[in-house]
């Protein structure tokens, strides 16, 4: 098989890759759906179509992220959005500890435990988003 170099094909081929990730989607939701009508919220996270359907949305999500920055004016200053970012991470990631141990059942560990892990899912792709912006800079530095 010949590498395809017409652009025309190459757009038709993304748009059919992206309609076949649209349907096989919808039938992930479509099952996941039924499980939860039929055997409730745990049997739903049991089915393993639902770690199919959060990888997949994980990984779209960053892939978006890429496009994202890669479209973005480059006049913003990389380390002032990171100090925000992680700004906005641990403020949020502190409210939910704060209000999860104050919450009946759960005690000051659970809730510094849900903040950790907060935090931590937060930072990761703040810190991803940082450095796609370093690299494009570093790539670009006439922009």
């Amino acid at each position: 098989m010949k590498k395809i170099k017409d652009e025309r094909l190459i757009l038709i081929n993304l748009k059919n890759i992206r309609f076949a990730y649209i349907i096989q989607t919808l039938g992930i939701i479509g099952i996941l759906g039924y499980d939860l009508v039929t055997k409730g919220l745990n049997g739903m996270r049991e089915n393993p179509l639902w770690i199919v359907f959060m990888v997949s949305i994980v990984v779209s999500a960053y892939l978006s992220m890429n496009v994202s920055v890669d479209h973005e004016n480059n006049e913003k200053s990389s380390k002032k959005g990171l100090f925000i970012s992680l700004v906005i991470v641990s403020l949020i990631s502190v409210m939910i500890g704060i209000l999860t141990s104050l919450s009946e059942g759960f005690t000051i560990i659970n809730g510094i435990i849900i903040g950790g892990i907060l935090f931590v899912c937060g930072l990761v792709p703040v810190l991803y988003i940082y450095y796609l912006r370093k690299k494009r800079q570093e790539d670009n530095p006439d922009e």
